[in-house]
Formats: C-alpha cells, structure tokens, sequence
C-alpha cells in the first residue's frame, strides 16, 4: 500500500527540528557567506568635540568605545543623545543579512544601547532593532518582557543578528542560542552599528567592548 503523505505532519516536524536544532547551539552562520569588511569601514560616531582617542580605542583587536552622559552628540545642533558607536558602513536593501561580534559589557553601564539595526520606514523610529543593557540585562529595545540575556555584565559573549528583509524579520542569537524573533519596521537601506549609545536612565559611564565583528549574508552583492 502506498504511503501518505501527512502535510500537518510535516508542519509539526519542521519546527520541532528547528527548535532542536538551536536548543544544540547551531551554528547562526551556517548557510551564509561571509562579507568582506575592511578596517575603512568602520566608522566612529562620537562626541563632536572630542578627538577619536577620547572615545575609543582599538588594541590586540579589541575595540573599546565609552561615553559619558553629559557628553555633546556627534554633531553640533543634534537632538540625539551621546553616543561613541561603529556604524559599519556595508548598506544593504534587501536579502538576507547577518551581523556577528563577541561584545562585552562593564557591570554598572545601563541605560545604553549596544547594538542596533539601522534603517526603519520613518518617524517617530529610525531603526528596525536596538539591543539595550539595562541592570546587567540585555533586552530588546526597553521591553523588560523581551529579556534577551539576563546576565550580561563582566563576560565575553558571541551575538548573532540575522535581519531577513523581505520577510520583515530579525532574530537574535547569544552564545549560538536563538533568543529572540520578532518583525522589522521596514525601511529601504540598513545598516549595523554597536558601541554605547545612552538611552533611558542611563549611568554616568557606559561602555562597551567588540572583537571578530564580521558580516554575512545569503544575498550576491
């Protein structure tokens, strides 16, 4: 007798088999290529009136970016808040997208961002993700409900982003677990940046360190 082809079967089975799959710890990367970044691409933001070497520094391949509060935006006249981040300058406008990094994060910086995907469809909101610390807490935006590590302070971790355009989806991976999904908010060119951007409450010092930072995708560019 022949055998039946189940299709509500095959639905259960896929994403049992994902779930399996990131419970192991599944490679984010695999199935993506690896981009070409070279060091001209990684451009600082920070303070407007202070030179590089007040806000970062790059040594034995660690980049360490701070800020304090109090300190002027990236431009004269700017609204937004002190900031000494990497934008790395490899735009994309569709595709599939991954950004990967090994981050660490001082205990008592809160109120910052860390990390962010740039490029949204417009005001009031200018990114699609944002990955702040709050407490020792790595969150998404400041839904304390949407906790994406609760122990991030004094540790090297690896973090995983996975932006897929088409589909309006990003998905956070820490240490090769997927910790977080949730959809886009549009927009026609993207970009990664990290570093410490203040937020919310933030403390007087925040800081941030960055190494093996590297970009992929699934998309010919």
């Amino acid at each position: 007798m022949a055998k039946r082809f189940v299709p509500w079967l095959v639905s259960l089975l896929v994403p049992l088999w994902t779930l399996c799959c990131h419970a192991a710890g599944a490679d984010p990367t695999t199935g993506f290529t690896a981009v070409e970044v070279s060091e001209d691409r990684f451009k600082l933001h920070k303070p407007y009136d202070l030179p590089p070497e007040q806000r970062y520094e790059l040594r034995d391949g660690v980049r360490r970016l701070w800020v304090y509060c109090d300190d002027k935006s990236f431009s004269a006249g700017s609204p937004t808040k002190p900031r000494a981040e990497i934008l790395l300058n490899r735009t994309y406008s569709s595709g599939v997208w991954q950004f990967e990094g090994y981050g660490y994060v001082p205990a008592g910086t809160t109120g910052v961002s860390v990390m962010q995907v740039f490029g949204a469809a417009g005001p009031p909101r200018n990114t699609t993700l944002m990955l702040h610390v709050y407490g020792g807490r790595l969150v998404y935006y400041r839904h304390e409900t949407k906790v994406v590590d609760g122990d991030i302070y004094d540790r090297w971790f690896r973090l995983n982003v996975v932006h897929d355009v088409e589909a309006s989806a990003l998905t956070v991976f820490v240490d090769g677990q997927q910790r977080l999904t949730v959809p886009g908010y549009g927009g026609h060119q993207h970009y990664f940046k990290f570093g410490v951007y203040t937020q919310t409450d933030p403390s007087h010092y925040m800081e941030s360190r960055w190494r093996d930072v590297k970009v992929y995708t699934k998309t010919p560019y």
